[in-house]
């Protein structure tokens, strides 16, 4: 004979179990997000306003030997994405350093309407808009001359320092309308992880941040990034600065950073947000927004575009612009989302058609 248990009894352990599994959810709602399980991978380009493609261009693909791999016009569709008035045009051209095909830069050029560069008259101490594109280069002081000879510039010559275990060459070279180009030479221990070549694929972004801890949890807490490095440590005797800091003062002028990634151990995809203490600077936020000149985006694509940006809405993070299906030269016909981080500056996450789940 099977005996029963009372009904009272049963209701009690569901009401605990019920209890259980309600503190569980509610307890995962509280943890940080992972972009890795939503499967956000690496920034495949940077989206970048310019008046003139081909003179934008000229140095990566002169001195780089960076390829175009798409051009054409951008489709309405994105025009729309972009919330864009009915009159904008805008041509494109997709450029990709030698043997990959992401850490490329999408050079468009709108028409039709009203533009103004993003940061415009702007020092690294101004915050607001994305600061500068990162890469690699196997000469650093080569790539400056051919830079300088095509009527790019800088705050400084090249500078050296060290970075952990890295003895590295660097400089921040500016070209039209502001576009800055972080340029790192490592000159031990050898880097290996991609091709670098004079001018590599861009593995990171800068963006110049009011309250670098606001800008890290942001990334970090609502977006599930992975902190690579947060760190405010200065030189105790003064040294060359590549953001126009003089140079008695930058041992006092701190530069605090933090970068973050959707997969860690990987040496590209990177989002870096600098917060430089002790000037105060302007704000450009207001004008971080297409068709406006400059460095407007970095797009990351995502396998479960509809799960993450569920996430993202479930914990408070405002959907700046939405789209499905637009046809994107390059990328196919895309499921986009962009959102804006505490300083105004877009991160833009896609799924292609090929690769929904």
């Amino acid at each position: 004979m099977v005996r029963r248990r009372p009904a009272k009894r049963r209701n009690i352990a569901k009401c605990r179990w019920t209890g259980t599994a309600l503190w569980l959810v509610a307890a995962a709602a509280l943890l940080p997000p992972s972009a890795a399980a939503q499967e956000v991978e690496p920034w495949t380009e940077a989206v970048v306003s310019v008046t003139d493609i081909a003179a934008a261009s000229r140095l990566f693909r002169e001195a780089g030997d960076w390829r175009r791999t798409h051009a054409g016009r951008m489709a309405r569709a994105e025009l729309d994405y972009w919330k864009l008035p009915a009159q904008t045009r805008a041509t494109f051209e997709r450029w990709c350093a030698p043997g990959t095909d992401t850490g490329c830069i999408r050079f468009v050029r709108f028409t039709g309407v009203a533009q103004r560069p993003v940061r415009r008259a702007a020092r690294a101490w101004d915050t607001g808009g994305i600061f500068s594109i990162m890469v690699r280069s196997d000469n650093v002081p080569a790539l400056f001359d051919a830079a300088i000879a095509r009527g790019w510039w800088a705050e400084s010559e090249p500078i050296r320092f060290t970075f952990g275990a890295s003895d590295l060459r660097n400089v921040v070279l500016t070209g039209p309308h502001g576009i800055n180009l972080a340029v790192y030479q490592r000159v031990s221990p050898p880097f290996t992880a991609f091709p670098v070549g004079r001018i590599s694929q861009a593995f990171n972004s800068m963006r110049m941040v009011k309250d670098r801890p606001a800008a890290r949890a942001f990334y970090e807490q609502k977006l599930g990034f992975n902190v690579l490095f947060d760190s405010a440590r200065e030189p105790a005797e003064p040294a060359s600065s590549n953001f126009g800091i003089p140079f008695n003062l930058t041992p006092t002028i701190k530069r605090a950073a933090a970068a973050l990634q959707p997969v860690a151990g990987v040496e590209t995809g990177r989002v870096e947000v600098m917060q430089i203490e002790g000037f105060t600077g302007g704000d450009v936020s207001a004008h971080a927004s297409p068709p406006n000149l400059g460095i407007l985006s970095v797009r990351y694509p995502v396998r479960g575009l509809a799960a993450y940006r569920a996430q993202l809405e479930a914990r408070g993070v405002t959907i700046a612009y939405a789209a499905s299906a637009v046809p994107i030269g390059g990328l196919g016909h895309t499921d986009m989302i962009a959102v804006r981080d505490p300083d105004g500056n877009i991160t833009e996450f896609y799924e292609a058609a090929k690769d929904r789940k």
